[in-house]
């Protein structure tokens, strides 16, 4: 049995999943004749209470379009020093857009709206980058699927106001965070101006993500989307298994929740174990001992079937999902409960 806890991205599309797919009407998309297409981008917008949506191939790409579309070369965004956007979009902020970032030592992936107030830079002073966008990432990847607090966000809101900021969402694990909070998308969408949400992290879609935002917002985000390469043909096949994922795939991310939360306590009794990160939604992140080799103890997962991943500078990171069932989480427990290094 292969235990695969290396990201929510290993699942594979469900039976029903991959029926409703098939049965898809398509068109084609890039003359916006999907009619699959359309209907999911309808919904999503709905749900988030906005105007419009697109489908995306990539988060990465949502992302990278939504700073583009908010910003002009030689200005600057805001962003927390772990955030995705300017860790794990291979320089992409920089490339696409020619912007620069003011990193954020935040807590856990999130901070506060006097730290934002703090770095940002004078308009009328020249020497600087014009400050013009704020990013904010939930749940936080690298700080192990932590969640923002909605007030937080909305005095982060008050200053981009106050400053003339535009503000996004890097909502890859959006889902998460409002299972795991009890809150809704209409919440977000009063808060943000543009949010980016993935069906394939959680929700168990084989691709997708969805940029949201006002009329506007979208038309040139359609442009850029192009420019990208992002423009795809009959899509509707994908958008269908997204459509799937929101009626049976949202609610049962408490159960991903819940047994992320037992590997963190198994592990948290192990004398190999120097810290784990407080789990607050479906991934653990944990480190070794001085000790203990970190190749080596992924070996010994290897050995027994499981598969983790090394982030670098000795954090580990499991994560549950879809495919990692109950059955597989009690022989997980098993293994890493028997584990002495």
């Amino acid at each position: 049995m292969e235990v695969n806890l290396i990201s929510d991205t290993v699942t594979r599309p469900t039976s029903a999943m991959l029926e409703h797919m098939f049965k898809a009407k398509v068109g084609d998309d890039v003359f916006k004749e999907d009619p699959t297409a359309i209907k999911l981008e309808k919904r999503v917008a709905q749900m988030f209470g906005k105007p419009a949506a697109l489908f995306f191939p990539s988060g990465t790409m949502a992302n990278q379009t939504a700073i583009k579309v908010h910003t002009q070369p030689g200005e600057q965004l805001i962003a927390d020093k772990d955030a995705h956007v300017f860790n794990f979009e291979a320089g992409g902020v920089s490339f696409n857009s020619g912007v620069s970032c003011r990193l954020v030592d935040g807590l856990n992936g999130t901070f506060t709206a006097k730290q934002v107030k703090d770095l940002i830079n004078p308009p009328e002073f020249f020497h600087t980058p014009i400050t013009s966008l704020v990013c904010i990432e939930n749940t936080a990847n690298s700080a192990g699927g932590s969640c923002w607090d909605l007030n937080a966000i909305k005095q982060i809101r008050t200053v981009c106001d106050d400053h003339d900021l535009r503000l996004h969402l890097d909502g890859a694990r959006i889902w998460n965070a409002m299972v795991a909070k009890n809150e809704s998308p209409e919440q977000y969408g009063e808060l943000f101006d543009s949010i980016s949400v993935c069906l394939s992290k959680g929700l168990g879609c084989p691709v997708g993500s969805l940029l949201i935002g006002d009329e506007k917002f979208i038309s040139k985000a359609l442009r850029i989307r192009k420019v990208l390469g992002g423009a795809m043909r009959q899509i509707g096949y994908l958008a269908a298994a997204g459509l799937y994922a929101l009626d049976h795939h949202i609610e049962r991310l408490a159960d991903d929740h819940q047994r992320a939360t037992e590997l963190a306590e198994v592990l948290n009794d192990k004398t190999f174990v120097r810290a784990i990160e407080p789990v607050q939604t479906n991934i653990v992140i944990f480190y070794l001992n001085q000790k203990v080799v970190v190749t080596e103890f992924l070996q010994v997962l290897a050995d027994q079937g499981i598969k983790i991943i090394h982030l670098g500078q000795g954090k580990l990171r499991m994560v549950t999902h879809l495919d990692y069932t109950a059955s597989i989480h009690s022989r997980t427990l098993e293994v890493l409960k028997a584990l002495e290094l």
